[in-house]
């Protein structure tokens, strides 16, 4: 079975593994600026702070993968508001019950979507869907293999990010706006509103 098919086990879950040298390093950010207690708590933390840093340097790879777009001028100035709003969100994580786990989560979830929106590694896998019996109803999945396990889905003009959640069988990924896709070996169950409840199946080969 592939890695992108196998459920979300414990193991596999938001725990991060920090080298010693990794230890002894800040975040991407100046602590003495920090502007947020989620920075603060960042700051105060060895393993957030080496996330910090891989995000960074997600996101500094996404800036430059826009320059390969058609409208590279309009695909920045989206990342960059898209950043910004991920920054908030994560500011807010002093609402949450947990604090840690909502910035660790938050920072793992934008690493994820980073990656599958701009495409910055290889896929493990691709998989081409026709769904409701229809060939024209498509949708095409790649995943990644980010320590929160993420995927792109294509549907038509759109382009969507999502990441791996806990199921008791088979593997569930979630992206934004109430979209899901659930894989049990060839098939799978997809909501992609205003279509719900979608059965597809792995496409043959042409």
């Amino acid at each position: 079975m592939p890695k992108w098919m196998r459920p979300l086990g414990a193991a596999a879950g938001l725990a991060l593994i920090a080298t010693a040298a990794a230890a002894q390093d800040g975040p991407s950010f100046n602590c003495a600026r920090a502007e947020s207690s989620a920075e603060e708590l960042v700051c105060s933390d060895p393993a957030l702070a080496a996330l910090d840093r891989r995000v960074a340097e997600r996101y500094a790879a996404a800036l430059t993968a826009t320059a390969g777009f058609a409208d590279a001028a309009s695909a920045e100035r989206s990342l960059r508001a898209t950043q910004h709003g991920w920054i908030k969100g994560r500011d807010d994580c002093w609402k949450a019950e947990d604090p840690r786990e909502c910035v660790e989560t938050a920072y793992l979830m934008r690493e994820g979507e980073l990656v599958a929106l701009y495409m910055l590694e290889d896929p493990v896998g691709v998989a081409t869907w026709q769904c409701d019996g229809n060939p024209a109803n498509e949708l095409v999945t790649y995943f990644y293999e980010t320590e929160l396990p993420s995927a792109r889905f294509e549907r038509g003009d759109t382009i969507d990010a999502a990441y791996q959640t806990r199921t008791a069988s088979g593997a569930r990924y979630e992206c934004s706006f109430g979209r899901w896709i659930w894989m049990k070996g060839n098939e799978a169950t997809v909501d992609w509103p205003p279509d719900e409840g979608m059965s597809c199946r792995i496409a043959e080969p042409g």
